[in-house]
């Protein structure tokens, strides 16, 4: 049985529609969005957030991010370590520019409370908390929300990770101000291959965008990201944040593991994780993730500006002012997304 009979789209499906524009420079435009949540607090920045993956965001990476005002989402494996150092790490004296994160289990939800705590001790309040699991449709996860909310009314919660609205309703109800959406469209994630469940990235954002409007709540897109466009594709489709994890590996400055001069890239469910973190296979998982290696990229710094030109490119074609406008923007879907008879070359620059 088909949930419905119309076709769902990936970023690689569309393509943005150009109209006249009164912006003269992209130097006039704002990629900046000021938000403020159900619960009174308020932020300002970029709205792109690395991702919680261990080979992705680093406290290195957290500072270089911070300079350009992104947002970074700290991997959840380095709570314990958090709680036992005698110090505070220099990115998290500036509470509103990364979420730390956590899973669902009473262990982690009474690890991060402690984290939290121990770091207020510093006098320093964290925004963000990310609930995150692969699997958002799990009760443990509604449950991990109303737990945290009734635990600190003040933190921001983000939780995920689903693609439908109902989801996003129920976990909007449970506590979650942000909800995380998108399920097997991660370049290293292969739930689509062995589960064979998912939902394209455009139209899984789209089609949950209203629902958490409607409840004053916010949406990231995670997943998908393949060039910068798909940044902007996912605030057309409504997203309010983007989380990209491939776009930030492989620099100079991200972590994770070098071989042969390349660096290592994984899934949170690949095998590399899975024996790293969650004592293997134990007889009844199976790896929904890969591990790639990755050509260096040069300076993450680079790949910010890349990724700033880019959006206030797509503004200054769609006369949108403010990164928010975006929301407005019109799409045609299409069959090539772009020319790729070059692709067999190597570019110089």
């Amino acid at each position: 049985m088909f949930r419905s009979g119309v076709t769902k789209l990936d970023f690689k499906d569309v393509l943005i529609v150009p109209k006249k524009t009164n912006i003269k420079s992209r130097k006039n435009v704002s990629i900046k969005r000021h938000i403020t949540f159900k619960n009174g607090k308020t932020w300002s920045g970029v709205p792109v957030i690395s991702s919680n993956m261990d080979s992705v965001t680093s406290f290195k990476t957290c500072g270089i991010l911070r300079q350009r005002e992104f947002l970074s989402c700290i991997p959840k494996y380095i709570n314990r370590e958090l709680l036992l150092s005698n110090q505070l790490p220099n990115e998290l004296w500036y509470p509103n520019n990364y979420m730390l994160s956590c899973g669902t289990s009473n262990n982690d939800i009474d690890l991060i409370k402690n984290v939290i705590r121990r770091i207020r001790k510093f006098d320093v309040y964290p925004m963000f908390v990310c609930i995150d699991v692969a699997n958002g449709y799990m009760t443990s996860l509604g449950d991990a929300c109303k737990n945290l909310r009734d635990t600190f009314p003040d933190i921001v919660i983000v939780a995920g990770n689903v693609v439908t609205p109902e989801a996003v309703e129920e976990l909007v109800l449970s506590g979650a101000e942000i909800v995380k959406v998108g399920i097997g469209s991660g370049s290293v994630c292969e739930t689509r291959l062995k589960a064979g469940v998912g939902y394209p990235q455009f139209s899984a954002v789209s089609d949950c965008r209203d629902i958490a409007h409607a409840f004053g709540a916010y949406i990231i897109s995670d997943g998908g990201i393949v060039y910068p466009c798909d940044i902007v594709k996912a605030f057309g489709a409504g997203a309010d944040f983007v989380m990209c994890g491939s776009m930030f590996a492989g620099h100079t400055e991200s972590p994770g593991e070098t071989v042969n001069g390349k660096k290592l890239f994984y899934g949170m469910s690949s095998e590399t994780a899975i024996e790293k973190y969650n004592d293997g296979m134990m007889g009844y998982r199976t790896s929904e993730g890969k591990t790639v290696s990755l050509d260096s990229k040069g300076s993450l710094s680079n790949t910010l500006l890349d990724i700033e030109g880019s959006i206030r490119s797509a503004c200054a074609y769609t006369d949108s002012i403010t990164i928010k406008q975006l929301h407005d923007i019109q799409f045609i879907r299409v069959e090539n997304h772009h020319n790729t008879s070059l692709n067999h070359l190597n570019a110089i620059s």
